[in-house]
């Protein structure tokens, strides 16, 4: 094992069930606050609680309204208009909670003649009103702050739901040999895979347009290469004139040319460029990717007939030492020990050094245990903090 997969930390790669737990605890935490703060409300009547609220906002409006135009010897019908309207805006049912907080401030400011000094009373006689204003505050709050939780345990428990399944993938692959020597199997294809893209780099370049299309055609009607054919009229115009007997490169480089300066190289200027100009696209794609050899490798019987079919494709683009490296994979392939190699290089190539830590220390069923527990527990807590 390398230094870095010693250090590694596999607690780091479950954060989902760490976010999971923590977000369930704290939808709890949100659920149970809501509840205890709309049972204080029912406790005392939403009604009854909703009337003091209103009654404090109308008196405090009031309050603000004509303070500035009601002291003093100020204007005399602000004054009047205050009266009644403060009057009206703390006229509440004896049964209403904080009552006598109204009936306090209605009297701080019942006098022929108002100083600053008894709207500061009046707004003091009306504190204790404004803990229902707070308490319906605080509800709508804990309402909001609720949704959110419930939207982050949600989100948090379909990521928890998809580690969870990431988890038991790695877990299936605890077969996996992971001290096998996977560079047995992944430097010849490594250097078949070189060499046949150099080749094949080398063979566009040089071979004429006719003879690339052919060995495409050969190409495709093997089944275990997967390779475009050139289209229709493409091919007809490269085996119909006589620039089909230059490499692709220069037909593109044609393509390129002004009409004066192609009348020079081809008999017929546009009919190159309506054939091989719209084309360009697939021209540039042509690579020798259907040729390589995948990593991680097919199972041994499907990898061994693939390198059957290619052996006469690349053999011939390519030298003897890159067919010879394609017939030692293909060896390897029909080997007993491929298959422990290519299960190794699978799972190599398919997890990450956190999830590899895991299956070397073999904590990876404890990981998939955890998941469960904590997606079963998320699961309880949405369904018990549900609300209609």
């Amino acid at each position: 094992m390398s230094p870095a997969a010693a250090d590694a930390d596999p607690v780091s790669i479950d954060d989902p069930i760490l976010a999971a737990g923590e977000a369930a605890a704290e939808l709890r935490e949100r659920y149970d606050e809501l509840r205890r703060l709309e049972s204080r409300i029912a406790d005392l009547g939403v009604e009854r609680v909703e009337t003091a609220a209103d009654a404090y906002r109308r008196a405090h409006r009031v309050l603000d309204q004509y303070e500035d135009d009601a002291v003093g010897t100020g204007d005399f019908g602000s004054y009047v208009q205050f009266e009644g309207a403060f009057a009206n805006a703390v006229d509440v049912d004896d049964d209403t909670p904080a009552a006598d907080a109204f009936a306090a401030a209605d009297e701080a400011v019942d006098k022929r003649r108002l100083s600053e000094r008894d709207f500061a009373a009046a707004r003091e006689a009306l504190e204790p009103a404004g803990e229902f204003v707070d308490l319906l505050t605080d509800r709508d709050d804990a309402v909001d702050e609720y949704r959110a939780a419930r939207k982050t345990a949600k989100d948090a428990r379909d990521a928890l739901a998809d580690r969870l399944a990431e988890l038991r993938e790695v877990a299936e692959m605890a077969d996996a040999d992971l001290d096998a020597d996977v560079d047995r199997l992944r430097e010849p294809v490594a250097a078949y895979n070189d060499a046949v893209r150099e080749a094949f780099r080398s063979y566009y370049r040089s071979a004429s347009a006719r003879d690339m299309f052919g060995f495409i055609e050969r190409a495709d009607a093997t089944p275990f290469v997967d390779i475009d054919l050139p289209p229709p009229d493409l091919r007809t115009y490269v085996d119909d004139h006589a620039a089909g007997e230059e490499p692709l490169p220069t037909l593109l480089e044609y393509a390129d040319y002004s009409a004066s300066k192609l009348d020079h190289y081809v008999d017929d200027p546009g009919a190159l460029r309506t054939a091989v100009a719209v084309h360009k696209t697939y021209l540039d794609r042509i690579d020798a990717a259907p040729l390589t050899v995948e990593w991680p490798p097919a199972p041994g019987d499907e990898l061994a007939y693939e390198i059957d079919e290619l052996i006469p494709l690349v053999s011939r683009i390519a030298d003897e030492e890159t067919v010879a490296t394609l017939r030692s994979i293909r060896e390897l392939a029909r080997s007993e020990a491929y298959e422990r190699l290519r299960r190794a290089a699978a799972v190599r190539d398919a997890l990450d050094e956190p999830e590899l830590v895991l299956l070397r220390t073999g904590e990876i069923d404890d990981r998939v245990a955890r998941a469960e527990r904590t997606l079963r527990l998320v699961d309880d807590v949405l369904a018990e903090t549900e609300r209609e």
